[in-house]
This record gives structure tokens, C-alpha cells and sequence, in this order.
């Protein structure tokens, strides 16, 4: 079975008729959530079990979980964690170990929903001109430190059953605009970049998905954004070596300009396996899904290694857990 390019959203707490025959006939690779899909937890395991029959398998749904302020599950279904950036600080010398926790109990949060993916980690280096809408949600100002805690959220993942979703590449940090709103442009030569914020990326490239920045990298591709730049693919695939499944960020967010359907037949063209199209009329995302088309050979070839990495949960003992990340966080743990 060939998957569609896509991953899609859903307009409310349960499919529509028209949503799942729409998705029974796109069979798109994937969904994601966004908290107006989610009320309780049965509304939420129910509207999963809806996403799953339309495409006949056991198909990827993800989410956006960092915590802080990009976290769609609230209390009482999810903990409320403090922003990433202030979980590392206030950590300390015991970072890794905290992260790890931090993910290992989202995920286990996650799979008991039937959320399968998170869109996290993030591996974008802060630095002192990085937007206020992402500084907070980076691990830190250097590379190799970003990597390590990177790798244990991702570790944290993988071993909850939750496939990772690494963003955003080649690197957002040196963005100074919020691209929900507007197209960030980073003019920083190739070498700082290659140094700095690329590094983390590439000490993370054998992780089994990832996510694309809607940046423009003016030292390498002055005119595209990375996600409909086929530079910026070439520089994800070969410098930084990343060969997993490479999906876009939302190609719905104001980055990007023109109609979707366009956005989408770029996106693919430039190389990237999936498109990750949300909050859009139905009518959009059947034009989106037909401009995405089925995955490219390779591209379902990536995805299938990408589904493989998804595991059974290993065993987690909740409490021990807790106590454990409060003892390493001087005892606050969460927002």
C-alpha cells in the first residue's frame, strides 16, 4: 500500500462522513491533533480509532507535546510542564536525565490516548537574537548540549512506543520572525551556520523523522524557504545527513505564500516526503492531498523504516519516575 504525502488534521472531536471518506480515499500517511480535537479521554482514543479505520491501519498520529506553551493535552488528561528551556536550567548538571523523564512520561501520556508521535525534539540552537515564540522551547545556546539533551528526549520517545518527529531543519534559531506569521530570514555565512546550528542536527540525523523550517538561508538559497528549496533539501540529505522521513512544518503557516495546493506540489518537488497541511476547510485539504499525490518510491521506503522504529512500550514505573525527575529538579517539576 502506498501512502498519501500528506499529514492531515481533523476539523473536531470526531470525524465528520465527509472526513472519513475524504480520508479512506486519500489515505494519507498521517494525522496530527491539536487541542480542539480533544476533550476527554475516551473523545480522544475514539477520535484516533476514527483516523485508523478510515485508512484501513495502524497509520501515524501525532502531536505537538513539548511542553511549556506548545503543548495541545492539558490537565487533567496531561501534565503541565514548565517550558523546556526552563526544565534544562533549572536541571542543571542532571539535564539529560531530566529530559529523558520528562519524554518518557509524556509518551507514556501520549500512548494511552493512542497518540503514537510528538513532534519534538526540537534541535535548534538559541542564540541572543532568537524569536520569543521559540526561545523557550530550545535546549540551549550550544550545539553539542542541544544534541545530548535532543538525543534523550528522543531516547525518552522511542522507548515509550512515540515515534520522534526532530525539528525544525536545517536549524530555527537564528530566526528573528515568528513564520506562524511572517518569513524569517537568516543571513548568517555558511560556515557559522555549518558550526553551529547545523551540528546539532547532524549528531542527531539517524532519528527516524523530521521536520523542515519554513526559513530562508540566504547563503545558500536566497529566494526559497528551506521547506520548498531544493538546496535546502539537498543540504538536509547530504551535509547534515539526514536520510528519515522528511516532512514539512505546516505549510499552512503565513511563511509561505500562494495557494496551498501550489505550496504542496513545491514542497514535494524540493524534495521533501510528506506534507504536513492543518486547520484548512475540507475543500482545501482534498486539494491539498491531490496536489501531494502518493509518496515517491523513496519516500515509502523512508516511511516504513520510520513506522518500524515504532516499539511496544517498555515497562515505566510511573511513581518512580515522578520522584526521581523531582529530586533532579529541586521539586518543581511542572508549569
Amino acid at each position: 500500500m502506498t501512502y498519501g504525502a500528506t499529514i492531515l488534521d481533523a476539523e473536531g472531536l470526531r470525524l465528520s462522513a465527509e472526513e472519513k471518506a475524504f480520508f479512506r480515499d486519500a489515505n494519507p500517511f498521517g494525522f496530527i491533533l491539536f487541542a480542539r480535537n480533544i476533550e476527554s479521554a475516551d473523545q480522544t482514543r475514539a477520535l484516533c480509532e476514527d483516523f485508523r479505520e478510515a485508512v484501513g491501519r495502524d497509520c501515524l498520529i501525532t502531536i505537538d507535546q513539548e511542553g511549556g506553551r506548545v503543548q495541545r493535552l492539558r490537565a487533567p488528561l496531561a501534565r503541565d510542564w514548565l517550558p523546556p528551556l526552563d526544565h534544562v536550567q533549572r536541571a542543571g548538571a542532571g539535564a539529560e536525565r531530566a529530559m529523558y523523564l520528562r519524554y518518557r512520561l509524556i509518551a507514556h501520556e501520549l500512548r494511552a490516548l493512542g497518540i503514537d508521535s510528538n513532534c519534538a525534539p526540537v534541535g535548534d540552537v538559541a542564540c541572543a537574537v532568537t524569536h520569543p515564540f521559540l526561545k523557550n522551547r530550545c535546549y540551549g545556546s550550544d550545539a553539542a548540549a542541544v544534541a545530548r539533551l535532543g538525543r534523550a528526549v528522543a531516547e525518552a520517545h522511542l522507548d515509550g512506543g512515540v515515534l520522534p518527529v526532530l525539528k525544525h531543519l536545517p536549524g530555527h534559531g537564528r530566526a528573528t520572525a515568528d513564520s506562524h506569521k511572517d518569513l524569517p530570514r537568516v543571513s548568517a555565512p555558511a560556515a557559522e551556520l555549518e558550526q553551529a546550528d547545523f551540528a546539532a542536527f547532524q549528531a542527531l540525523n539517524d532519528l527516524p523523522m523530521a521536520m523542515t523550517a519554513h526559513l530562508v538561508y540566504e547563503a545558500y538559497d536566497a529566494e526559497r524557504p528551506a521547506t520548498v528549496s531544493p538546496v535546502m533539501t539537498q543540504l538536509i540529505r547530504e551535509t547534515i545527513g539526514f536520510d528519515g522521513l522528511l516532512m514539512s512544518d505546516d505549510i499552512s503557516m503565513k511563511a509561505l505564500r500562494g495557494a496551498p495546493q501550489d505550496i504542496a506540489r513545491a514542497t514535494i518537488a524540493a524534495g521533501c516526503d510528506v506534507v504536513l497541511f492543518c486547520n484548512a476547510p475540507l475543500a482545501e485539504r482534498r486539494a491539498v492531498a491531490e496536489a501531494a499525490g502518493q509518496m515517491t518510491t523513496a519516500a515509502q521506503s523512508r516511511a516504513e523504516v520510520a513506522l518500524a522504529a515504532r516499539k511496544a512500550p517498555a515497562e515505566l514505573d510511573i511513581q518512580a519516575a515522578e520522584d526521581e525527575l523531582a529530586a533532579l529538579m529541586g521539586g518543581q517539576v511542572y508549569g
